[in-house]
């Protein structure tokens, strides 16, 4: 996904902090201490919160190994891992880069460099057909050097592109090590500025100076992991003696810097992330002293146009003196002018994607989850032009990247059977295909259809169906879904599912459901807090409409889902377990009493509750499938696919569900990666192995081979 934010630690010197910080915390921390002390107490598993410690480890090999016998002893394992790895490796994939002045910049993984490559090229080159690529890093080579499990978190570079600072996860988590490079001389010069392994956040100020938040000691973060702290740190100075510029709260997710540049534009600021979807900006004045601006909490800043900030607005809002601003739209706010309305949505339309270049503002538009381009730009009169670009339908539209020193942008279409496009933009509007991804799999006899579910409250809930034309009859079946933090799932071009799952007689679908950000920012709170039963609702819907319509049965209907999807799809199964054939749980939060205290479950308290708080724990109690799975219940079976190095959701929550449900007698496979981070793998082998793992699981639970079968008769 997409998906769920970032992790830190928590120490007790950080409670204490906001023990002290205002009075009415000291009373809801003795309900948390209380609500802590209840669920640890009743929970036989909170060992292998241990995330690692030599005896929740030892369990992790035994599940592994346990794992591996029964799937990677499959016939089409080793060939779906080749399949899967060729296609990761192939060299004729599109090389997506980011537009910085005259350079496009790109990270590329292959058989020969499996940790990767940083490099750049023209943007004229890049248009070739085989750019004449400059390599900055070799990851495989500097790993080595240094002995070090580097994984790639990128980089941003000064306007003169003559360093730049670099961030290296160890093992692929969300802390990183940041260090400054020198373009020119390939190397990490004595001078540059560095931050050792934490959750930081740091950004140019200008070429000597850079706005920094990161964990320096007690009071230094907030209680999700995050920086309190925004410092102006000078060239040569010790970090220690970096002056602090802001603080937040130590209840806050976040406090960062955030500095927009362009020709002759500057804008310093800092976003104070109160919550997950509530934000302060404050602008910073040339002696670093802070002021806020005027703007609604649910502002989300987009980027920069010379004197304009581009926001959309999570919820309505009326300036002083002005007119009220639709939820969900775009808008323009300037110092001494205050905010223009550039696009509001109508009705069954969305705004997905905000990208902000030198000349222009584009947006990304959705409707019925569907997508177009368009090109927004400021006039002599003060008003905004706006252009609908002429790119393909019925499919997802993308701005891949904008050029802040440049009029030109990328744009991408893809659906859920014509492989990628890429589309560069000179400046004039007229998108021009310069690079396709060639076909990974025969779609000709497919085709996608889009339906609607009723949910309990009769809402209708969108979703995709992709399958071959010639299936009339039930057939193995996978739903995909998410359902949260407004993350939109749109039409996107498979490899794995197209060669492991569609062309072989399988049928992959698509949920919509409220939780995404499909329809806008109202979508995704229809399901917030204690309305979140309405995304496991819709999910339910859909899949009863799929058996309804004679698309698949419930004994061949396989769920997955990652992240706050593997909530989703482990939640559903332990509510509904009549209605699915097997279950793909990945990377999960499970454990809903309990989230606040496992990696950055803190910052989320946004999207689902405070569980330490009465009020919220009743409604999350009601549906926390860790609480709420029983012995003596058929589940379905249900394979668990985690990674210890993930620092923002952890391995806990698999861990544990895994175990209680083994206990109980249920069927249950667990695999744990030890690299990666959230996403799993850390490399194109180790990607290949999950999706391998995965496909051969809901083939020998769903029968996907009499569907294949059928297919061919």
């Amino acid at each position: 996904m997409d998906d769920i934010n970032t992790i830190g630690a928590g120490v007790l010197t950080v409670l204490l902090a906001a023990l002290v910080a205002t009075a009415p915390v000291a009373g809801a921390e003795t309900v948390k201490d209380t609500a802590v002390h209840q669920a640890t107490s009743e929970d036989p598993y909170l060992w292998l919160e241990d995330v690692h410690g030599e005896r929740p480890l030892a369990w992790v090999k035994a599940q592994n190994a346990r794992t591996e016998a029964v799937l990677q002893s499959d016939p089409d394992y080793a060939g779906d891992y080749q399949s899967v790895l060729k296609v990761l490796d192939a060299t004729d994939r599109i090389p997506y880069g980011e537009l910085d002045h005259d350079s496009v910049f790109n990270f590329w993984q292959d058989a020969q460099h499996p940790k990767g490559v940083w490099r750049r090229t023209s943007i004229d080159d890049y248009a070739r057909a085989a750019p004449a690529w400059q390599t900055l890093i070799d990851l495989d080579r500097l790993a080595a050097q240094e002995k070090e499990n580097w994984v790639w978190k990128g980089a941003q570079c000064r306007p003169d592109l003559k360093r730049c600072l670099v961030s290296l996860s160890r093992g692929g988590g969300d802390a990183v090590v940041v260090r400054e490079y020198d373009l020119a001389s390939g190397s990490f010069p004595a001078d540059g500025f560095r931050l050792e392994e934490a959750k930081s956040s740091i950004s140019w100020l200008d070429d000597d100076r850079v706005l920094v938040g990161t964990d320096t000691g007690p009071g230094s973060m907030t209680t999700s992991g995050y920086p309190r702290l925004v410092r102006l740190w000078k060239r040569g100075e010790p970090l220690a003696a970096a002056r602090t510029i802001f603080e937040g709260q130590v209840s806050d997710v976040a406090c960062n810097g955030v500095v927009l540049l362009g020709p002759g534009m500057r804008h310093a600021l800092v976003q104070r992330a109160v919550d997950f979807f509530t934000s302060e900006y404050h602008s910073i004045a040339d002696d670093g002293t802070t002021q806020r601006l005027p703007l609604p909490g649910g502002a989300d800043l987009k980027g920069a146009l010379g004197p304009d900030l581009i926001f959309t607005l999570r919820d309505e809002w009326t300036p002083q003196g002005g007119r009220a601003l639709p939820k969900g739209s775009l808008i323009a706010w300037r110092a001494g002018s205050g905010a223009k309305l550039l696009l509001a949505p109508p009705q069954g339309s969305a705004i997905d994607g905000v990208s902000v270049g030198r000349d222009a503002v584009f947006v990304s538009v959705y409707h019925d989850v569907t997508g177009s381009v368009h090109v927004l730009r400021p006039t002599a009169d003060g008003s905004w032009s706006d252009t609908r670009l002429a790119l393909p339908e019925g499919g997802s539209t993308q701005i891949v990247s904008s050029n802040a020193w440049g009029p030109q942008a990328y744009y991408r279409f893809e659906s859920f059977t014509a492989p990628t496009t890429l589309y560069a933009d000179a400046g004039d509007s007229h998108p021009v295909a310069i690079k396709s991804l060639p076909a990974r799999f025969d779609a000709s006899a497919l085709a996608t259809q889009q339906y609607f579910a009723i949910s309990r409250d009769g809402t209708r809930v969108p979703y995709f169906v992709t399958r071959a034309r010639a299936l009339s009859a039930p057939a193995p079946t996978v739903l995909y879904g998410y359902g949260g933090f407004e993350v939109s799932l749109t039409p996107s071009y498979s490899a794995n599912f197209g060669m492991l799952w569609l062309t072989r007689g399988g049928v992959y679908v698509v949920a919509n459901i409220r939780g995404g950000g499909e329809y806008g920012p109202a979508w995704h709170q229809a399901a917030l807090l204690q309305n979140r039963q309405r995304a496991y609702d819709d999910f339910q819907a859909v899949a009863q409409d799929l058996v309804k319509r004679g698309i698949t049965s419930a004994a061949q209907l396989g769920i997955m889902g990652g992240s706050n999807g593997g909530l989703l799809v482990s939640a559903t199964m332990v509510e509904r377990p009549e209605l699915f054939g097997a279950v793909v749980c990945q990377v999960p939060l499970i454990d809903m009493i309990r989230y606040t205290h496992i990696g950055a479950g803190a910052s989320w308290a946004a999207e689902y509750g405070d569980p330490d708080k009465p009020a919220d724990r009743a409604w999350i109690t009601q549906y926390s499938p860790y609480q709420n799975v029983r012995a003596g219940r058929h589940y379905p079976p249900v394979l668990f696919v985690t990674a210890t190095s993930d620092d923002r959701v952890t391995p806990v929550h698999a861990r544990k569900m895994a175990a209680r449900m083994l206990q109980q007698g249920h069927e249950v496979l667990f695999f744990e990666n030890t690299d990666g981070g959230h996403a799993a793998a850390a490399d194109h082998r180790q990607a290949a192995q999950m999706w391998a793992l995965s496909f051969v699981y809901l083939k020998q639970k769903l029968g996907l081979g009499a569907a294949q079968q059928a297919v061919r008769r």
